[in-house]
Formats: C-alpha cells, sequence, structure tokens
C-alpha cells in the first residue's frame, strides 16, 4: 500500500498537537508539505513531521500533497478547502467547516462533484471514553436518558492583535468556535432536536466581541433535554470538561479532564452522588494526545476505502445550523425551532437562512 501524502495547511498549535498520532501512523501515511505565511512557524513543524517542502502559499504545495489538514483562522477555511478540493484531493478540516451556511453547502458540493473525502476534525467524537458513553446510553444500560449536560470551563484570552478577537473571523463567539464540538456531541447522542434557547454574554471575556460564556438548551424528539454551558472566562473550575448524563437508573460521569467515565447508581439519597458515595469506575482512558490518532486514522480509511466520515461535512453543517437558529432566536427574544436539523436528516433540503457572519 502507497502511503497517503499528507499536508498541513496552517502550522499554529493545532498542527503540532497532531504530531504524535502522524507519527503512530507513519506506516500509512507521510507528511510531505508543510504551509505558513510565517515561513520559519512552517519550517519548525516541517522538521517536526521530517516533511521535504516547505511553503508559504498553499496553492504551492497542491501537486506535493494527496490530502491536507487544513488549519487556518476559520474565516479562511472555505477559500482554502474549496482550493484543495477543487483540485482532486482530500480534506481534513478544523472546526468550523466554514462561517456560513452557503459556504458550507459549496465546499459539500464540491466534495460531491469531485468524489472526495470532506471530513470535520471533531476531535471529540474519537475519544474511546465519548464513544463507550455512546454505547451506554444507547442499549439503555442505566435505564432512560433524560438529561445530558456537558460543561466546557477554560480560561482562554486570545493576544491583542490575534484573529480570533474579531467576530467575523471567529464566525461568531464561544459557542461557535468550541460548544460547535459539544453541539455536534447532543445531537450525535440525543437525535432530532426540536426547539431551544442560547444566552450568551461577553462579561467577564471584555476581549470577545460576541460571547466569552454560553448556556445552550436544547429538547429532542425523546422530551430528553440536552445543555451545553461553556466559557472562555472561568478563573477557577471543578467541573473543567465534564459530561452529565442523568438516566433513571442513575447518573453517568465522564471526567474529560481525568479522562475517567464513572457511574453513579446509588440515588436512594438526594446527594448521592458527592464525593465518598458509592460509584463504579467504568472506564478509564489513554492520554488526551492520542485521541487526534484515532480521527486521522479514520480519516485515513475514508480515504482508502471509500467510507463516509463519522464526523461528515453534512452532520458539521447541521450541528453549526443549530446554532445559527439558536444565535438568530436569541436576538429575536424567542425560543429556536430547530426542527428538521437532526444529523441524519437531508442537509440539501433545509432553506438558507444567511444567519452567520
Amino acid at each position: 500500500m502507497t502511503a497517503i501524502r499528507m499536508g498541513i495547511v496552517g502550522c499554529g498549535n493545532m498542527a503540532a498537537a497532531h504530531a504524535a498520532g502522524y507519527y503512530a501512523l507513519k506506516d500509512r501515511m507521510t507528511v510531505t508539505a508543510t504551509c505558513d505565511l510565517n515561513r520559519e512557524r512552517a519550517a519548525r513543524v516541517a522538521q517536526l513531521y521530517g516533511a521535504r517542502h516547505v511553503f508559504q502559499s498553499y496553492r504551492d504545495m497542491i501537486e506535493h500533497v494527496d490530502a491536507v489538514l487544513i488549519a487556518l483562522p476559520h474565516d479562511l477555511h472555505y477559500e482554502a478547502g474549496m482550493t484543495f478540493l477543487e483540485a482532486g484531493k482530500h480534506v481534513l478540516i478544523e472546526k468550523p467547516i466554514a462561517n456560513t451556511e452557503q459556504e458550507c453547502m459549496d465546499l459539500l458540493y464540491a466534495a460531491e462533484r469531485r468524489d472526495k473525502v470532506l471530513m470535520t476534525a471533531y476531535s471529540v467524537r474519537y475519544n474511546p471514553m465519548i464513544l463507550f458513553l455512546k454505547q451506554l446510553l444507547e442499549q439503555k444500560t442505566y435505564g432512560e436518558l433524560f438529561q445530558l449536560s456537558i460543561f466546557t470551563e477554560q480560561y482562554t484570552e486570545y493576544s491583542e492583535l490575534h484573529w480570533a478577537r474579531s467576530a467575523a473571523r471567529l464566525g461568531g463567539g464561544q459557542l461557535f468556535s468550541h460548544g460547535c464540538h459539544y453541539i455536534d456531541l447532543l445531537l450525535w447522542y440525543m437525535g432530532k432536536p426540536v426547539k431551544g434557547t442560547h444566552l450568551g454574554t461577553n462579561l467577564g471575556t471584555p476581549w470577545m466581541e460576541r460571547e466569552g460564556t454560553s448556556n445552550v438548551t436544547i429538547q429532542f424528539e425523546s422530551g430528553a433535554i440536552g445543555m451545553h454551558f461553556g466559557t472562555w472566562g472561568a478563573r477557577g473550575s471543578r467541573l473543567r470538561y465534564s459530561i452529565h448524563a442523568h438516566c433513571t437508573g442513575g447518573m453517568l460521569e465522564l471526567d474529560l479532564t481525568n479522562r475517567k467515565l464513572y457511574a453513579h447508581i446509588d440515588h436512594r439519597e438526594e446527594l448521592s452522588g458527592i464525593p465518598g458515595s458509592p460509584c463504579v469506575l467504568l472506564m478509564e482512558a489513554e492520554d488526551k494526545g492520542k485521541f487526534l490518532y484515532h480521527e486521522t486514522n479514520h480519516f485515513l480509511d475514508c480515504i482508502l476505502h471509500g467510507q463516509n466520515p463519522q464526523t461528515d461535512a453534512a452532520g458539521s453543517l447541521q450541528g453549526l445550523r443549530v446554532i445559527w437558529r439558536l444565535y438568530e432566536a436569541e436576538l429575536d427574544k424567542r425560543i429556536a425551532d430547530l426542527r428538521g436539523l437532526g444529523l441524519d436528516e437531508d442537509w440539501s433540503r433545509v432553506p438558507i437562512r444567511h444567519f452567520g457572519s
């Protein structure tokens, strides 16, 4: 089997984060080229991966690659993605896939025309603990799910001239940029959304043009409620990154920070989940840095075997549409109608609303 020639477009933090996973996949792929406007940064990443070619323009790397990872500022995803798809290359693109509905749809149509893999880098979905939790919920091991809460509490303040300070370049605020991971997860776990609300603020995160703190509540067809609370303004946290799945037979607690999954099954007392109460450790996962390996390995499988990605661009679009509808409803001070936006619904039949930057 000939190794797939991979190019890296954008050599910031995410490019470096993939290094361990790419090394583990060296029998299936080889990084042949890197690209960044900052040539020194591109050269450093090329040295890290052993790439022979270093470029400042991604158009110059086309002949040297079969596939690319695009890790650029969000507003540049569309142009770069279209360039490589139209050139007949497979594309793994960091979230969000693009900043508007029309751009997302253009990328999807281009991938279809050229019969190329277009995959969104929603790395959370490739975490083995996330996969195991989904299995437990689908099998109703602990009864019926009625509330799923996702918490992401961190402190993120970009430097004064950083592109992510611009709402137009970021595509929105914290919810769009980072919360898209977890809206995608709610849809994947819980099915078809019916209605929802979003409240956001930049109080506590004045460097953000749009919200730095975000609260989302979504009701699903099953009647279950999904919630995501995310902030980039946390000066401290007990929850950090965690998921609480409340089921009729107990509560599943996924501590993403410490990579542990627990079942709290003693529900005889109101405070059964306090430290020291009976609970069962169901899983302890490998080091976080290896999760990107699973994502890239799946991308390679899709290329080699003609598979549709688990985190395909169509599903990614539906998740972003949920966010855009929530933003729109927040401005109008109403509850958002989210019907027709499940991951398994036809993305091409949803009317474009032209909401987004």
